[in-house]
């Protein structure tokens, strides 16, 4: 039979793509994809889906009953832009789904989870360069509070019940398959959509902030590098330090250029630049390279130009 694995929240950013990843490494009928909507035609055709609401304990347990699963992926948040317009939804949704599958791994019916923090449970008062595993953690958004909060309580359950629980602390995230989705690093995604199709950007962050990121195929090896791992090398049950690329908007806009020369863009911080200001700049993710081998492939360069190759065919069908 092989691992059977449910992906919670598989239509989302990560979730779609990681449907389609691991389907790939443990077959298509193994894993099992999962949200409260239907996702994209790929997602949907390939494999089992069930439409289950995060939130909903009875629901979540039924199809784990169902699929006899071994290990879940819980990948359902409300995003950090997102998540301050409806605080109240973001931290039910953020907490009560990953209550639900660390008691289910705790009564015995999961064998191992993934769950994945974010930059977003550093602060304004945490070292914002080279931003160490240990260190200060004053989150000020809700989505960083849930985070925050999450990685304790993956600790405890692991220390307390040995519930085989791992997390990563994401970047922000870059990736053509999906549309920016509602974070405030995901300007670096609709900017390449943008440059292409209108050749100008309004730039919601200031010209020099400075942001640590991560093209979608490291990710997503990193996703799947962790939880293939041995149990004994996986030493941090909070989450572990992910870095990637670092850019600012700047740099990003003069590195498109290189292929769009005619591509402008103008600065108008909203809201979400006192949310970047109060995050990592760079990362340092030694931890992670020690423990489980981990290491990006993608420098600015390269992800820019698979960006603007795949995008543009993409958009082209449209």
């Amino acid at each position: 039979m092989g691992t059977k694995i449910l992906i919670i929240g598989a239509c989302g950013q990560i979730g779609s793509e990681l449907t389609l990843k691991l389907r790939g490494i443990y077959g298509n009928d193994n894993v099992i994809a999962s949200d409260i909507r239907e996702g994209n035609s790929n997602l949907m055709e390939s494999g089992p889906f069930e439409t289950v609401n995060a939130m909903d304990f009875d629901q979540v347990s039924s199809v784990v009953e169902k699929h006899q699963i071994d290990e879940v992926y819980l990948m359902a948040a409300l995003l950090s832009a997102t998540a301050e317009k409806n605080p109240a939804f973001a931290w039910e949704l953020n907490m009560n789904s990953l209550f639900h599958v660390l008691n289910l791994a705790k009564e015995g019916k999961i064998k191992k989870i993934f769950w994945p923090s974010s930059i977003a449970v550093f602060g304004p008062t945490t070292p914002r360069f080279n931003t160490p595993q240990y260190t200060v953690m004053e989150p000020s958004t809700v989505y960083g509070i849930s985070k925050q909060a999450g990685e304790r309580w993956c600790e405890y359950y692991y220390n307390k019940y040995g519930v085989d629980v791992r997390s990563i602390r994401y970047p922000g995230l870059i990736s053509w398959t999906t549309p920016p989705g509602g974070g405030t690093t995901d300007y670096a995604v609709d900017i390449f959509y943008k440059a292409i199709e209108d050749k100008h950007y309004n730039c919601f962050l200031s010209e020099q902030s400075a942001l640590p990121m991560m093209y979608m195929d490291d990710a997503l090896n990193a996703t799947v590098g962790i939880m293939q791992a041995e149990k004994e090398d996986v030493k941090i049950r909070s989450s572990y330090n992910l870095g990637g690329i670092s850019f600012t908007p700047e740099e990003l806009y003069a590195e498109i250029t290189k292929h769009i020369p005619d591509f402008t863009i103008e600065y108008a911080p909203d809201f979400r630049q006192a949310i970047a200001d109060s995050w990592p700049a760079s990362i340092d993710d030694s931890a992670a390279q020690k423990d489980w081998s981990w290491n990006h492939k993608y420098d600015l360069e390269a992800m820019t130009t698979v960006m603007l190759e795949n995008l543009s065919k993409v958009l082209q069908t449209k």
